[in-house]
């Protein structure tokens, strides 16, 4: 089931499952990545397709992406320091970079995750 044919509150919860079950080898997992979201908004579930269309295009099998939910778990914002949302959070490999919005900007998010230079 791909998000365009999911549609509501568990299209995002569908497709993290998939993932998980996608990067289950624990050495495989190069990109350790956080989405920051406040529900499920249209944006948020932008961001998350965005985000996992370019993991599966640039990074094939090496990245867990973990979704956080501010609305459930607001004190989860201050460990990441996050003032919007949404916000992706590299966490590995370090350093810890930031990309603020919908991720629909693929070059900017490439450069962000240090998959590509700017050009």
């Amino acid at each position: 089931m791909t998000p365009d044919t999911v549609r509501g509150k568990d299209a995002i919860a569908m497709q993290l499952s998939e993932d998980r079950l996608a990067t289950s080898s624990p050495e495989a997992k190069a990109y350790v990545l956080r989405l920051y979201v406040a529900g499920q908004t249209p944006k948020s579930v932008l961001a998350f397709t965005n985000l996992k269309q370019i993991c599966e295009d640039h990074l094939q099998g090496r990245y867990e992406i973990e979704i956080i939910d501010l609305l459930k778990n607001p004190q989860l914002a201050r460990g990441d320091q996050i003032l919007a949302v949404p916000t992706l959070v590299r966490r590995l490999p370090e350093p810890i970079k930031k990309i603020i919005g919908d991720l629909s900007n693929t070059e900017r998010v490439l450069v962000g995750l240090d998959l590509q230079e700017r050009r």
